[in-house]
């Protein structure tokens, strides 16, 4: 099984710390879509390195596809074909009140934008003319002194993020991955993310090697007390962080916790973050993410995927991991899944 890791989103890092993550062993870096730009980090780091590239997730509805598409394809090129674009659609308040855009039927927006930059990437390629008239966009001009021409490592793939059944149902459909949203429990993949995934293969008429599956995984890990203390701390405030959002809360009704989704809700909209990283006790810690040492760790993250994929993303969110940690995670899957 491969590993990607987070690389951290300031510009002015990321060479650096792109060498030091593959120096690890790492065999991929993902951005996240936070206070830095997305896509400028991996252009850093596409130069130094020769790891998977991936933005995980771009927010794709506030940008129109044909510039998703060309940026992706310059990373492609700059990459040597190592670039895969995520993408995610976000959540209605931050796409209208952040981003200042619209919002409407996500997933058939997100649909149309992954089948529009495909057919641009088509055009480019000189399989087709470009001609995508859909119902949110239309592409259907593309003169010589805007069309890059063939890519030399071919186009890169286009990933989805997805949580709910009718998302994950269009990743399978139209998307070459599916990113599995990290904030996921053993129980909501297999009883709601796998039969989403069945379907939209079926609709589509795909089979399931047609869909590249990334699962994502929060992970406290460390060896003394006080390291895993500090990493129980951060894992419990961003569980917290996902829990108040109504979106997330089919995790919690599968596992029996959906009532506390309002309640951490309401303690968000107080400035209460340390009480809401309260209310995630030692059970909903170990079920929506993994903790303990990285040999323990790796095992439950085989034990979770290692059925359903070769590759999986790990966040070690709000708290300082080691260098150390990261290599014996790595070496641990691997031992584990060689």
């Amino acid at each position: 099984m491969q590993m990607d890791v987070q690389l951290d989103g300031r510009p002015e890092n990321a060479a650096r710390r792109a060498r030091e993550l593959v120096d690890l062993g790492v065999d991929g870096l993902f951005t996240f879509e936070g206070p830095h730009d997305v896509f400028l980090p991996l252009v850093s780091a596409a130069a130094v390195v020769d790891a998977d590239l991936m933005t995980n997730v771009a927010i794709a509805l506030p940008r129109s596809p044909m510039h998703l598409a060309h940026t992706a394809y310059d990373l492609q090129t700059l990459s040597r074909g190592r670039f895969r674009l995520g993408l995610g659609s976000q959540i209605r308040p931050h796409i209208e009140k952040r981003y200042g855009t619209q919002w409407s039927r996500p997933a058939a927006r997100m649909r149309e934008t992954v089948l529009a930059i495909k057919a641009i990437f088509a055009a480019w390629e000189g399989n087709s003319r470009l001609r995508f008239e859909g119902e949110f966009t239309t592409h259907t001009l593309m003169t010589p002194t805007f069309d890059p021409g063939p890519n030399p490592y071919g186009p890169p793939p286009i990933c989805l993020g997805a949580l709910g059944p009718v998302m994950t149902r269009t990743a399978a459909e139209v998307a070459d991955g599916l990113l599995v949203m990290p904030f996921n429990s053993v129980r909501h993949y297999r009883e709601r993310t796998v039969p989403a995934i069945e379907e939209g293969l079926d609709r589509a008429g795909r089979a399931a090697a047609d869909l590249a599956i990334y699962p994502q995984v929060i992970v406290g890990t460390g060896r003394t007390p006080d390291e895993l203390s500090a990493a129980s701390r951060g894992v419990r405030s961003l569980l917290a962080f996902y829990g108040s959002t109504p979106a997330y809360r089919p995790v919690l009704d599968v596992e029996g916790w959906g009532e506390l989704q309002p309640e951490l809700n309401a303690l968000s909209k107080i400035g209460e973050f340390a009480g809401m990283a309260d209310l995630i006790d030692d059970k909903m810690l170990g079920t929506l993410a993994v903790h303990g040492t990285p040999e323990e760790c790796a095992a439950e993250i085989v034990e979770r995927f290692g059925a359903y994929s070769d590759r999986v993303c790990c966040y070690f969110p709000g708290y300082p991991i080691r260098d150390e940690h990261i290599a014996d995670l790595v070496a641990a899957v691997k031992k584990l899944t060689s």
